[in-house]
């Protein structure tokens, strides 16, 4: 299945998948951490039965040893960090600029990449990779602030992209070895604790909510989350984090439309340039990269 036409159609489909993520934590009425928190405990909550009913994945997971306990650990770990990141860079930033800089995250893959796994990128999959870049930037050109707050928000966001990245580098090692439900309960069960110490910390409320929030948490835990992130987690044993990373880059494509339906935001001319900077580059990208495999 490596390398297969079917990855990258199941991969765009994951990608349109994480799309909504945008616009389930609009309509959302709860504080970032809580929502990260309930996304990540409700995917878990919803994996667990196939862990605990496949005999295959119950024996995976008692035989795990103490490295991969420790880098699943980790994995969920830099899922926290991320989110906590990114979430506190928009009190910060705009949405946009905020959006725009985690989408830096292929530039720290393709360099993770080079040095950890000996990855090698031709002219035409570098070039597809900055038009991707550079149309993501021009869809949230205008947002960016220049103020010291805002430069500060752009920070945590640059750091929120390394983040993930390093998310991806770890599970593109362990998938190797690992199943993806085992894999992934680990990951968001320990994502989950971790957000909801953090949660705790700032003393959130983790009940009050609206109907419509609680519906919100559901859908990014089984559409944004299971559909989407885990997808990614079990491609991990096929494709890169290269490939996944710079995929990731039409999610900003994705949640323009579903904005434009769901929520009635005008589609500007400009972000229809930068949808079009961002499918020419990802189709260069993607057809380059298969050529070279």
């Amino acid at each position: 299945m490596q390398s297969s036409i079917i990855s990258y159609v199941i991969l765009f489909f994951g990608v349109f998948a994480l799309s909504t993520s945008a616009i389930f934590v609009k309509l959302a009425d709860a504080p970032a951490t809580i929502t990260a928190f309930y996304r990540l405990f409700f995917a878990t909550i919803m994996l667990l039965p196939f862990l605990l009913i496949n005999k295959r994945n119950r024996h995976e997971l008692y035989s795990l040893s103490k490295k991969q306990w420790g880098l699943g650990l980790l994995s969920g770990l830099f899922l926290a960090v991320h989110y906590v990141l990114w979430f506190e860079s928009l009190n910060y930033t705009s949405v946009a600029s905020s959006t725009v800089i985690v989408t830096l995250q292929p530039l720290f893959s393709m360099v993770g990449g080079y040095f950890l796994f000996k990855e090698r990128f031709s002219k035409g999959v570098v070039i597809g990779c900055l038009l991707a870049i550079a149309g993501s930037i021009v869809i949230g050109w205008q947002d960016f602030q220049i103020s010291g707050q805002a430069l500060f928000g752009d920070i945590l966001a640059f750091f929120a992209a390394g983040v993930i990245t390093a998310y991806f580098f770890v599970g593109q090692h362990v998938r190797k070895k690992l199943s993806l439900i085992p894999y992934s309960v680990i990951g968001y069960a320990s994502s989950a604790l971790f957000l909801c110490i953090f949660a705790f910390s700032q003393q959130t409320s983790f009940v009050g909510y609206s109907s419509q929030t609680w519906l919100s948490f559901i859908g990014l835990a089984f559409i944004a989350t299971i559909l989407g992130q885990t997808i990614f987690n079990w491609l991990l044993k096929w494709l890169s984090t290269s490939v996944i990373s710079m995929s990731i880059l039409g999610e900003t494509i994705g949640t323009c439309i579903l904005a434009y339906f769901i929520l009635d935001e005008v589609i500007s001319i400009q972000q229809g340039m930068g949808i079009a900077l961002i499918l020419i580059g990802l189709a260069l990208f993607l057809l380059q990269q298969r050529n070279n495999e």
